[in-house]
Parts: structure tokens; sequence; C-alpha cells
């Protein structure tokens, strides 16, 4: 229950006004809880595609706008910020200590804002579609932030660091990484099974699983080349490429 409050604590807007333990049972549990915190997000976005397509009949652009700003809302951009700091950092084109430097700048610069703008209407765009396909959209909008996820725990929990300070450097002090690693795989296969079961197609999970295997993989390679390790900001746009290429991965397929 520590590990789950945590995970609210530190990864939504939820108020969590409690002082929690951090041992490294409690660090280890805020991970695994990730992706059920995702599973949640993606509940309540779903809440509000059904209220206002079904309950107040609005067109599917609209609600798709509304569902991507209630996701935004509950990580209070947590996520999208560390998009944004990595598409500053990364387009900077400067050295590793200077991407570094950037990412640890709470401003955003111009290819932020251009990275920012472009994430959101993806998303849009790709939640407005699924609206309008109309084929399961409450198993898509969980299993997705939930996979997204526990892909970026194995991301985080098998790549060095890329600075001996911040955040990340601190949480990964504290965490069980072998652990972590082999739950949050076990626990994406099962849910990428699951939600082949619900589509009724067998091809969703297997290209699921390759994508996502595939993501983690080369993020974790882009990251070293570029960055020299992972950190908080590298994480979180993860996050948010992982459910961008997964929604368009599901499209495809159905």
């Amino acid at each position: 229950m520590n590990g789950f409050l945590l995970a609210l604590q530190f990864f939504t807007s939820i108020p969590i006004r409690k002082e929690l333990p951090m041992e490294r049972k409690d660090v280890t549990g805020m991970y695994i809880s990730l992706p059920f915190v995702g599973w949640l997000i993606g509940l309540a976005m779903y809440g509000v595609a059904v209220l206002f397509v079904d309950v107040i009949g609005t067109g599917s652009l609209l609600a798709a706008v509304l569902v991507v700003v209630a996701g935004i809302a509950l990580t209070g951009g947590l996520h999208m910020d560390g998009f944004a700091d990595t598409g500053d950092a990364f387009f900077s084109y400067r050295d590793r200590v200077k991407r570094l430097e950037i990412l640890d700048d709470p401003r955003i610069g111009a290819f932020g804002a251009m990275s920012l703008i472009l994430l959101i209407v993806v998303k849009i765009a790709l939640v407005e579609e699924l609206i309008q396909r109309n084929f399961g959209l409450l198993p898509l909008l969980i299993a997705v932030p939930f996979l997204a996820r526990a892909g970026m725990n194995v991301y985080f929990s098998t790549t060095r660091l890329a600075k001996e300070k911040g955040i990340a450097h601190f949480f990964k002090g504290k965490l069980s990484a072998g652990r972590l690693m082999a739950w949050s795989i076990i626990a994406a296969i099962a849910v990428a099974v699951a939600l082949g079961f619900v589509l009724h197609s067998i091809i969703v999970p297997v290209v699921l699983a390759i994508v996502a295997a595939a993501a983690v993989f080369l993020f974790r390679s882009w990251s070293l080349k570029h960055f020299g390790g992972v950190s908080g900001d590298l994480c979180g746009a993860f996050i948010e490429g992982a459910e961008v290429l997964l929604w368009l991965v599901i499209i495809i397929c159905i």
C-alpha cells in the first residue's frame, strides 16, 4: 500500500498529503504500482470519453481533446515535461554534458515546445481514431498506459544513470532492479494476452510484445548514446512515446 501511495504521490497530481517511508521495499513497490496507476488514469480517460460522447453527445474530436487533457491533468504534465525537455536537449545538437544541463533547465525552448505540440496533436488524432472505430475503447485506454509504464520500468531498471544526482539517482539507489524488471515483464505479457482475448485477436499480443521490447531496446541504446544513460526526464519521454506507439500499433493491427 505504501508503494501504491508513493506512486500516486510522485507520478500523479492526486494530492497524497502524507509522509511515507522511502525504504528499498517501498520504492520498489512504488515502481511496481506505477503501471496500475497508469491503468487508473486510462480508466478516468475512458470515463471522460463516455461522458462526452455517449452522455453529452459531443463529436469524437472534441471528446478526444478532452480525453487527452484529462490524462495530462491527472499526471500533472509530468511525463510531457520530460518529453519536452528531452526534445530541447536532443535537438540542441550539443555534446553530452550540455544536453544533460539542458535536461536540468526548467525553462522550455523552441524544440521542446515543438516536440510537445506534435505529441499532443498526435495523441488527439490517435484517441479520436480509437473513438471513431469504437472497437473496445475501455481495454485499450487502460492497457496502453499500463504497458507503457511497465516498459519504462524495464528501461529504467536496466539502464545506467546519466548523472549522479537528481530524483532518478535517488530512486535507483533504493530499487530492487531485478525484482522490478521480472515483475514488469510478466505483468506486461499478461496484460497484452488479456487484451488479445478481449479483442479476439492473437496478432495484437504478439505484435505488442515485439514492439514494446523493441521500443525498450532502441530507446535504451539511444539514451546511452546521446545522454550516457537514463534520467527522470527520459523516463517521462519514454512513457509518452510508448503510449503513442502502442496506440498506433493497435489501430494498425485491428
